[in-house]
């Protein structure tokens, strides 16, 4: 055992003494690439700390740390451009998690770029988040648009019911669900009496994506189960003219189009609060209810 910290301890001096001798040749090359530098040091710092070892010491220590604040500098700018090719070719605009501040700031700045646009699409739960009053910027975007669909869960479908019973009260959350999708529809309502073309679709699986597309941006979250969206990161993905077919807008987007054509996704009368069902070439098949009769905290079985 002495003879193993013995040797680690002539190890560690040796590679000590490498370092200085590596960090003073570095330096002496360091000064002689440079005319004015190499001069001073030449003629005037070394005569000064060539006999004088804890100034020598002070020197290295400090031109060591002077290199490692470079190198450090360095890496962090390089991974700050290799960070920003990535969201290049991703199309990723901008992220958040959380609500600070400086997030809230950030989103009012996305959200002034999106002020007028005249077609909104949403996919989302039952959209109360979404029209809230904590909302204002999205909901002057709304009323400056021309077009906007929106697409939530049906609160009486299975999908929903799954989502519910994930949560520590799936009673009380399916109840939470149809009241908060009941007073979107009527927001939407409103929408539709001052002139504006709202269509409303509602759709049965479980919900997986929360989209918000306002002209050239989306909006992302992950509905996780047993979580609520709005704890979920938040990513905004733009259209890139240059080449629109790189980063995740257009799948999102088409992803979107995709759900709203599928003819398995009624569409709801505002008129009649009826949910008109139709089949692939768009004729009407057959209209239901909307809310169906069902036993009050009614979940059904799956």
């Amino acid at each position: 055992m002495d003879h193993d910290n013995h040797f680690h301890s002539f190890t560690v001096g040796i590679r000590h003494a490498f370092v200085h001798v590596a960090i003073t040749l570095l330096a002496v090359g360091v000064a002689f690439s440079l005319p004015v530098v190499a001069k001073y040091v030449l003629f005037y710092w070394w005569p000064k700390i060539e006999d004088n070892s804890q100034l020598l010491l002070f020197t290295e220590i400090s031109f060591a740390t002077v290199l490692v604040l470079l190198f450090n500098i360095s890496k962090i700018a390089w991974d700050g451009r290799r960070s920003i090719h990535m969201n290049k070719i991703a199309s990723l605009v901008y992220a958040r998690e959380g609500h600070g501040w400086m997030s809230r700031w950030k989103e009012r700045d996305m959200r002034k770029k999106i002020a007028s646009v005249r077609d909104v699409y949403i996919m989302a739960i039952t959209g109360y988040g979404t029209f809230s009053s904590e909302n204002n910027d999205l909901q002057k975007t709304l009323g400056l648009a021309y077009e906007i669909r929106v697409m939530l869960a049906n609160p009486y479908g299975k999908g929903i019911a799954s989502r519910a019973q994930s949560q520590d009260d799936p009673e009380a959350m399916l109840q939470a669900y149809r009241q908060e999708t009941e007073t979107s529809i009527a927001y939407l309502r409103k929408l539709a009496a001052a002139g504006k073309k709202v269509k409303l679709k509602f759709y049965e699986e479980p919900p997986f994506w929360k989209l918000v597309v306002t002209g050239e941006y989306v909006w992302v979250q992950y509905c996780h189960d047993s979580h609520e969206v709005t704890t979920q990161p938040e990513y905004i993905f733009g259209l890139q003219h240059d080449n629109p077919q790189r980063g995740f807008f257009d799948p999102f987007y088409k992803h979107f189009l995709d759900q709203w054509n599928d003819p398995r996704h009624p569409e709801f009368n505002f008129e009649t609060s009826e949910l008109i069902y139709r089949n692939e070439d768009s004729n009407e098949i057959r209209r239901t209810p909307f809310p169906p009769e069902v036993e009050e905290g009614w979940l059904p079985e799956g």
